[in-house]
């Protein structure tokens, strides 16, 4: 774990520990406001979590009572996981964009079991079969049990709002595909952007094929990343790994990796013909081989290629066939790009 960092006079990076993750932390921001601290994205709700925040304020002087709000890049668990306890404990407004607060708190999500319920289905959709579905999503009691514990936060941001942080100017930026509703935040001042998940120095964020929607996660995504590479900012602020610098650069070097991507599946759907998602994510190259993928590993790897699928289809690349189960086929002697 990186140490706490003191990034300029009232700013703060806390690394917070994701268990059994290999992301292994989020970067949590603490801004110093006169008023009180702000914090984006305080972290896994996990009591080892809560006590390396914890641990992490006292180190600059502070408390979860100091928190005032929370500003939330994205719905996941490792971001906004933490924001109940920290309201809990000083009564912080929990912010996030209204795209991602309408999947938490819509119908689809009204419990663990429904939720369980929905995504198996949803898996199916993609090919797998009733045993292969189950498997990965696992029981109502597990992922989704401490998902919904989370408490939903209380304000909205949208796309150009200036955040309540007395003495930034922090200003938000929609970046759907990670998330529909993804935020970045660019400080005007200092000319950093707090990028969440949407850009980071060396992995690619997952974006999937989310259930419940009609979606373009991946044509969203690449217009973010087009969006945000013309920024006027100067160093980057990820929620994992490392900051750096060269944000055209970056975003022009994961959109590369799109096409290759998009190319790879492309070959596989003409090797392989009337194949699901599920069925041609197990053909695609992963950093491990794909019998070691499992559980929510093996449905972000699926939902990422169905994703990359449901692309080359609104490109006119491939053609879908059936409805409940759609499979796959080249549509012509094209080329990705």
């Amino acid at each position: 774990m990186p140490p706490v960092e003191q990034l300029a006079g009232d700013l703060w990076s806390i690394p917070v520990p994701i268990p059994n993750n290999p992301l292994r932390y989020v970067s949590s921001y603490a801004f110093g406001t006169g008023g009180g601290l702000v914090l984006m994205d305080p972290g896994w709700n996990a009591d080892a979590s809560w006590q390396a925040l914890v641990a992490g304020l006292a180190s600059i002087g502070a408390s979860p009572g100091d928190v005032r709000g929370v500003l939330v890049t994205h719905m996941h668990f490792d971001h906004l996981g933490l924001a109940g306890r920290v309201r809990a404990a000083s009564g912080a407004w929990v912010a996030i964009h209204p795209a991602d607060l309408a999947v938490l708190a819509g119908p689809r999500m009204s419990d663990a079991a429904n939720a369980v319920a929905q995504e198996t289905a949803f898996l199916r959709s993609l090919g797998a079969s009733a045993d292969e579905a189950a498997e990965a999503v696992g029981p109502a009691h597990g992922f989704y049990a401490a998902f919904l514990s989370t408490a939903l936060p209380d304000r909205e941001l949208r796309d150009g709002d200036l955040a309540d942080v007395p003495g930034w100017r922090l200003r938000a930026v929609h970046t759907p595909g990670h998330t529909p509703g993804h935020l970045c935040f660019v400080d005007e001042a200092s000319r950093r952007l707090f990028a969440g998940d949407h850009i980071l120095p060396r992995i690619t964020p997952n974006i999937s094929l989310m259930w419940g929607d009609d979606q373009e996660p991946l044509a969203d995504y690449l217009v973010s990343l087009a969006k945000v590479r013309e920024l006027d900012v100067d160093e980057i602020m990820p929620a994992h790994e490392w900051r750096f610098r060269g944000l055209a650069e970056r975003a022009d070097g994961i959109a590369a990796h799109h096409e290759r991507r998009l190319a790879e599946l492309l070959a596989v759907i003409a090797a392989h013909p009337g194949e699901t998602s599920w069925f041609l994510a197990g053909q695609l190259t992963w950093s491990r081989t794909w019998d070691q993928y499992s559980g929510r590993m093996r449905i972000s790897a699926v939902t990422e290629t169905a994703a990359h699928v449901l692309e080359l289809v609104r490109r006119g690349l491939v053609r879908a066939s059936g409805a409940d189960v759609p499979t796959y086929r080249v549509a012509g002697r094209t080329v990705v790009g």
